[in-house]
């Protein structure tokens, strides 16, 4: 062999003692692990063994988050409402009410028919329909033995029926079993249950151009705005309620963007039951929707893990019964998530808690007769039950 020969093959000159040895399986791979480590510098072995694990974990814990915070760059805002200026005041005539909104007087008002999905909001519930009474002319209901994401609940307005006697004569309640399939999106139990309340209003005697009130038990629409809406001709065939957004009780006013309420003239064979945008038009100021609301801590832990978001529940500490009070109390997010929003202005402009607010004007006047009952959903009283 010439002196000059070149060897190509590689050859390992850092750790020739190490990598040359000979023995165990397992001692030759830990041989070849310090091998490698031998070669690497200092702030290489952080990143790989600091850096790395803590970014991992640290998108583990705020992944939601930062995609949340991300979301103008990848999702544009919808089109914007056309909102109508709202007018009301108690000494003004109706003929002057729905002249002012471009409307016309009718002879005599439509018949009002509310119809709700009910899970466990029995307060909520209450205030609405005591708000909505003398305007309503059916209250339909259904109620199911099975929450959105399957889980098995309490039939709990057939066990509360006796406190809702004072609309017992204009009610029409129905019941429908959960198809309790597993890993199944809540989304589809929940358009299952939606499809079966539209059954149940034909059941009630709905007819064309009565008006349907669409919404959550939380969305409570004004008495005032529906009298408003049973007595005007001409009013658009589907119009979406803005609402205040309440969030715990009406003591954190979260914004005015609480949209998903409507009212419709009802049409048979077109009309179907639904909780998204359906129209480009919105009533300003028409209501209140009290978020979360609820008297007691159970209330809150059984709704986290029944309805539609079930999936931002991705702790099991999230459930824990003081941290829950402490975030009612501090106004914060229970699913210490980002705000929902569109632009980054919005999103910053959101962050942290909600403020305290002390106003309680212009609330359902029913919570205020019974403000005593009704205390932890007015201002100063975050506290809740335990039950």
């Amino acid at each position: 062999m010439s002196e000059g020969y070149y060897n190509s093959k590689k050859t390992d000159d850092i750790c020739g003692d190490v990598c040359g040895q000979q023995g165990s399986r397992a001692a030759l791979s830990m041989s070849r692990l310090r091998c490698v480590l031998r070669g690497l510098d200092f702030k290489t072995l952080i990143f790989l063994f600091v850096v790395i694990p803590v970014s991992f974990f640290f998108i583990y814990l705020h992944g939601q988050k930062i995609s949340y915070f991300l979301r103008p760059l990848w999702e544009s805002p919808p089109k914007p409402f056309h909102e109508i200026p709202h007018y009301y005041h108690d000494n003004v005539p109706m003929e002057t009410l729905c002249k002012l909104h471009g409307w016309g007087i009718r002879e005599s008002p439509r018949r009002v028919f509310d119809a709700v999905l009910f899970n466990n909001e029995v307060d909520m519930l209450t205030i609405r329909w005591k708000e909505m009474h003398p305007y309503v002319s059916e209250f339909v209901i259904l109620e199911s033995n099975s929450t959105f994401t399957g889980l098995l609940k309490p039939l709990f307005f057939a066990s509360s029926r006796d406190d809702f006697k004072f609309v017992e004569s204009r009610l029409t309640y129905g019941v429908i079993g959960g198809r309790f399939k597993k890993d199944e999106n809540p989304f589809v139990e929940e358009a299952y249950q939606r499809v079966a309340l539209d059954k149940l209003l034909r059941i009630a005697g709905i007819e064309d151009d009565d008006l349907l009130i669409m919404s959550d038990v939380d969305e409570i629409p004004s008495a005032h705005t529906i009298n408003l809406l049973r007595w005007c001709d001409d009013i658009p065939p589907i119009l979406h309620l803005q609402l205040r957004n309440y969030l715990y009780s009406f003591e954190f006013f979260l914004d005015n963007e609480s949209w998903r309420a409507s009212v419709h003239r009802y049409q048979t064979g077109k009309t179907r039951y639904a909780h998204y945008r359906q129209a480009d038009v919105l009533l300003s100021d028409a209501g209140w929707h009290c978020s979360f609301c609820f008297r007691h801590i159970s209330e809150f832990i059984f709704k986290m893990k029944a309805y539609s978001h079930n999936d931002r529940v991705r702790f099991a500490h999230y459930l824990n019964r003081k941290r829950i009070q402490d975030v009612i109390c501090e106004g914060a997010d229970l699913f210490d998530m980002l705000p929902e929003e569109y632009t980054f202005k919005e999103i910053i402009g959101k962050l942290g808690p909600i403020p305290h607010s002390y106003s309680a004007v212009h609330l359902p006047s029913y919570l205020l007769d019974n403000a005593e009952k009704y205390k932890f959903l007015l201002p100063g009283n975050c506290k809740r039950e335990s039950g």
